[in-house]
């Protein structure tokens, strides 16, 4: 029985011993940097989740895609999956770019200008703080953003549904705030579609936009349509594309529009 028992102790110890030794290590997987950034304007700290390209030097100078809906159990993972993909060299559909995902508080407080429609007021009462959300862009972000990293001054804005909307708005009120649009499924129905309504000036600048819907209602498919067309006439020196992606809906087009839209937008001098 002591023989037996002896045994056991030594083949415990050794099964634990030979366990310990095959163990795999383990290492952290890291996608890119979490950075706070205190914003006056809006009166919060705002995350920002930044994805620096394979290869990334401080020294070198880089675009800059600015993604809405930026946290990262919304967008920022899978879109900066999608830049590294583009960046491959046997695709090479962009240039490598620092993706700056920015995680959202409220986003129908920032992604909304003031409404008259009263059912929205009151089924949502935190929305029209768009004007704060655009100056904390203008004012605080790009400026934080440039002074972090060198950049080459190309910005590329990427927004969907509400964030479609915000993204609409800075291209009305304040194109050159970015060089790149990238609009998908924008909630343009807000307000009644005042957005569409707005009296346009020509884009002096050079711009290029991307706009994309999918099978999503009549409302939300000829409001994207009439919002090409509008940009259409304002471009002088610019261009724009619209896209019908008909084997998707609200819920699954933006993955794919946003891939057509590095493929056009990297294709765009």
């Amino acid at each position: 029985m002591h023989y037996r028992f002896l045994l056991a102790v030594v083949l415990l110890f050794s099964t634990t011993s030979l366990s310990a030794q095959t163990k795999p290590k383990e290492e952290i997987f890291s996608l890119g940097i979490v950075r706070q950034l205190h914003s006056v304007v809006l009166n919060e700290n705002r995350t920002l989740n930044i994805y620096l390209p394979e290869g990334y030097h401080k020294d070198s100078s880089y675009p800059v895609i600015y993604l809405l809906d930026g946290s990262a159990d919304e967008d920022f993972i899978h879109v900066a999956g999608l830049v590294q993909f583009c960046n491959f060299s046997w695709v090479n559909a962009l240039p490598k770019s620092i993706v700056v995902g920015i995680a959202n508080v409220d986003r129908r407080r920032d992604f909304t200008f003031p409404t008259t429609v009263e059912k929205d007021k009151k089924d949502f009462p935190t929305t029209g703080g768009s004007e704060k959300f655009i100056q904390f862009l203008e004012k605080e972000l790009q400026p934080y953003i440039n002074q972090s990293f060198k950049t080459t001054g190309v910005n590329m804005l990427i927004g969907q549904s509400l964030g479609g909307l915000l993204a609409t708005e800075v291209l009305f009120k304040k194109p050159d705030l970015f060089s790149q649009y990238v609009i998908v499924s924008p909630s343009l129905w807000w307000d009644h579609e005042s957005l569409l309504k707005t009296k346009l000036s020509a884009f002096e600048n050079k711009i290029a936009v991307y706009i994309a819907v999918g099978k999503e209602g009549k409302i939300m498919e000829d409001d994207a349509k009439a919002l090409h067309e509008l940009i259409k006439t304002k471009l002088t020196n610019g261009t724009v594309q619209f896209e019908y992606i008909s084997n998707k809906q609200h819920g699954n087009i933006f993955h794919q529009a946003v891939s057509n839209a590095f493929e056009f937008l990297g294709g765009v001098k």
